[in-house]
């Protein structure tokens, strides 16, 4: 399924996916400054922002781990995206706390730009006929609609 989605489309995903969330997140700001929330407007600005530095250093270190010549490549990526997630983790509770409506903010950007890069993500796929290499993946085992010879199935040619 995913022999399709060649580096590309990865181009055009993270380009869409960064201006939905610019554009996402002026309205969001414009909406929450209207409705007298500058604390949540401000927390998620941070969030979508968080979101787009952990995509952009997720990109970076894939290259540069693809990079090595060393066997375990998934190491390196593992123990990078614990450690951004750690920090992510431990500023969006520390701004929980210390001003709830900035942390709360703060926790729907991550959230809303994770579901706008899944958006993205999937509109490529199906852009690029993933929907139907899946169903020929299923399907071309020749299992449900296949059943064998004409002879074994007592019809005459």
């Amino acid at each position: 399924m995913f022999d399709r989605f060649s580096l590309p489309d990865v181009m055009t995903v993270s380009r869409r996916t960064m201006l939905m969330t610019l554009i996402i997140g002026v309205v969001g700001l414009v909406v929450l400054l209207l409705v007298s929330q500058p604390w949540a407007a401000l927390g998620l600005c941070v969030g979508l922002g968080l979101g787009m530095l952990n995509f952009r250093a997720i990109q970076r270190s894939v290259v540069k781990v693809g990079e090595r010549v060393e066997a375990n490549k998934r190491r390196p990526l593992a123990i990078n995206t614990l450690g951004r997630m750690a920090i992510i983790t431990v500023v969006a509770l520390g701004l929980l706390f210390v001003e709830p409506p900035l942390g709360f903010g703060l926790l729907g950007g991550l959230a809303l730009f994770q579901m706008i890069l899944l958006l993205n993500v999937t509109r490529s796929m199906l852009k690029m006929g993933s929907g139907s290499a899946i169903a020929g993946a299923v399907f071309s085992s020749g299992a449900p609609f296949d059943d064998g010879p004409a002879e074994d199935r007592g019809v005459l040619e």
